[in-house]
Formats: C-alpha cells, structure tokens, sequence
C-alpha cells in the first residue's frame, strides 16, 4: 500500500497550487477543472498539473493506476471546489463525512438527518466503480462549494487516501475499502460541540 505516499504527494502538489502567483493559480485551476469528468492522461494539457514529480510506483502500463485516479480526482475537484472562494478549500481535519455533517446540518438544522445530502451520501458511499465514485463526489463538492453562509472546506489529501484505499482490489485486504466507508460512517455520526451546546451544559 502506498497510502502515506498518495497523501504526500497530494499535499506538495496543493502546496505548490497554493504557492503560485495569482494570475498562475487561476490559470491552472482552470485547466484542473476541464479535467473533471475526464480519466486521467485523456487531455495531454493536464499531464503536468498531475504527473510531474509523481513517484514512480504510482504508474502503470494498462490505463490509469488506483494512486493516479486518486490523485487526478483530489486535484481536479479541489480545483472546483476553489472556483469562486477567496479562502482555501483544503482544511487539513474536515474530512468527508465531517463536511458532510456541516452541510447536512446548515440545510435542515436538527433535523439533519433528514437531510436530501444524506441520500446523495449513500449513493457515493455505495459506488463501488472508481468513475461512477467520481460522478457522485463532483456533485457533494459542488454542494459543498455552494453551502448556505459560505463554502465547508475539505480534506484533499485525505481524500485523496481515501480513494485510494477504495479502490483496492487485493483478496487479502478486502476490508480496506469498507473501512474507508466505515470512516465516512464515524465521522458523519461523530458529535462535535458547539457554542450552543456548550451554553446548554453550563445552564443545567
């Protein structure tokens, strides 16, 4: 498993995004965001924005290995996630699951769980192929991106792992990509406290 090294790899090439001049950051997250829909090496003017310093161990001969569609999908829908937000949208720690639950809970409030972006959860949660996994997360980032009183951030390069690991194949870790899903699970259901919450504890 090459999972440290899909995370790192992410976070340098997001760095490196984040570090560019103004006018060069939005020219390439432009040229990311014509990737989305696109498997990765199909548009020749994107190879750079993914491949270049990409570790060796990462590529294949016969198509687009599970480390290049995991780095392709957290680079190219992190470049739509950025489109239009002044602020970054990479936050190291809001996972999926847990920007999930912040949009699930601005939408319908206590009654989050009743949310309709639960049911587009499900839908990615249970996608078992890599492209129609990307469908699906293209639609929660746009939502996510679009969020009522300002976009919720995530967690690309953990995102980035957890694509990864969705989409391993090997007979002796078949509980990887159900641990990842499992995680979604955690962090969706995980409670975190808040002002008011806290205001409730004192007053009791």
């Amino acid at each position: 498993m090459k999972t440290q090294d899909v995370r790192t790899y992410t976070e340098q090439r997001l760095r490196r995004l984040q570090t560019l001049p103004d006018n060069q950051r939005r020219a390439e997250l432009a040229k990311l965001r014509r990737g989305v829909g696109h498997r990765p090496g199909e548009l020749p003017e994107l190879w750079g924005s993914f491949l270049l310093g990409m570790p060796e161990g990462f590529q294949g001969n016969n198509g687009p290995t599970a480390a290049e569609w995991a780095v392709y999908l957290a680079l190219t829908l992190y470049a739509v996630h950025q489109q239009g937000n002044d602020r970054p949208m990479n936050c190291p720690g809001n996972t999926l699951g847990r920007a999930v639950r912040q949009l699930a809970e601005r939408n319908a409030g206590k009654d989050w769980e009743e949310s309709s972006v639960l049911r587009r959860f499900n839908a990615l949660a249970t996608a078992e192929e890599i492209t129609e996994i990307s469908h699906h997360l293209r639609g929660m980032v746009q939502l996510l991106s679009a969020a009522k009183d300002g976009a919720i951030p995530l967690d690309y390069p953990q995102l980035a792992v957890d694509l990864y690991e969705l989409q391993c194949t090997d007979p002796r870790y078949t509980q990887i990509p159900a641990n990842v899903r499992l995680r979604w699970g955690q962090d969706l259901y995980r409670e975190t406290k808040n002002a008011s919450s806290e205001e409730e504890e004192k007053e009791n």
